[in-house]
């Protein structure tokens, strides 16, 4: 089941969502290459990587960066509507022919509503395996707010599952019929030239290289723990149930630990900034939190339409 015309009033999100609560919490970053792998691995999504972006050549700050638009869609209250179109507006030029002559358009309402089906399932996997847990009534209210999310973009309604049963069937038939493995995704797992994180701007340069080949080895098993048995398959990962055991006891030592971090450090800042305003510590009307200048895109590539560079 689909659902029909879109309403032309859509709600932001607010503090009393369950999304608001775990989208823009840092752990979600841990996910980064699972949703990298999972978007790319969508024939015609995966085709508008590896022809626009350029996304390997400048992973962390293409990263970080992204999370304040795609974050500001959900926290920026008043202004979420206006993100949201910001948003899709960087998709208007990514269109062209793939390597297989099937033509593709970031703003087909199949492909960009894909990456938007990631970013929820990120939020659920933070609160369900790395978080509390939840129950299915929580999931049924985070698919809700999800829909609600969709309908900030403008985009059309079509391809929206209309309840979390048959989302959970759309999601298993993508993983077991449309998603490829492919370069582009296959590359957001290739860990092994990657660059110092900006958190461990302090480590020596050779410490780094030492750790991390086993870094990157950790930080894959843990991808391919989460994904659909179906997308192991298609990769060639095998996962145990001794995997699946590890990776539980780990989620749930990431949940204990993060209840030590000061509730004031949880949340990405355009996240933070939404519960301040939510609070009135901010303006209700303040100016959105940009990235800072060195998660920028190099200064030639700024004034490409597909870029989010504010300027700071």
């Amino acid at each position: 089941m689909v659902r029909g015309v879109r309403d032309d009033t859509p709600e932001p999100l607010g503090p009393d969502s369950l999304t608001w609560q775990y989208f823009g919490d840092w752990r979600g970053v841990l996910l980064a290459p699972w949703a990298g792998a999972m978007q790319n691995m969508h024939p015609r999504l995966g085709a508008g990587v590896a022809e626009h972006s350029r996304f390997f050549e400048e992973r962390w700050e293409r990263l970080f960066r992204s999370l304040y638009p795609i974050g500001g869609v959900v926290y920026d209250g008043p202004r979420a509507v206006e993100t949201a179109r910001q948003v899709r507006g960087y998709h208007h030029t990514v269109k062209g022919t793939d390597r297989e002559g099937r033509p593709y358009h970031a703003l087909d309402p199949d492909t960009f509503y894909w990456a938007h089906a990631t970013f929820f399932m990120l939020t659920l996997l933070v609160a369900d395996r790395l978080g509390p847990g939840l129950t299915q009534a929580q999931k049924r209210q985070l698919f809700d707010e999800h829909v609600r999310w969709w309908r900030l973009y403008g985009m059309s309604m079509r391809p929206v599952p209309a309840s979390w049963e048959d989302f959970r069937e759309y999601w298993d038939r993508m993983a077991a019929e449309v998603l490829e493995d492919n370069t582009p995704a296959r590359d957001v797992l290739d860990l092994t030239a990657l660059a110092k994180p900006p958190a461990l701007g302090w480590l020596p340069e050779g410490v780094w290289r030492l750790v991390r080949g086993p870094q990157a080895r950790a930080s894959v098993w843990f991808t391919v723990g989460f994904f659909p048995p179906a997308v192991r398959r298609r990769l060639g990962y095998v996962w145990t149930v001794r995997d699946e055991r590890r990776l539980r006891r780990i989620g749930r030592l990431i949940h204990w630990g993060w209840k030590l971090v000061p509730p004031a450090r949880r949340f990405h800042p355009r996240a933070r900034a939404g519960w301040e305003r939510a609070r009135g510590v901010r303006a209700e009307h303040a100016p959105p939190v940009e990235t800072p200048a060195r998660n920028l895109p190099p200064p030639e590539e700024r004034d490409r339409p597909q870029h989010y560079s504010p300027p700071v």
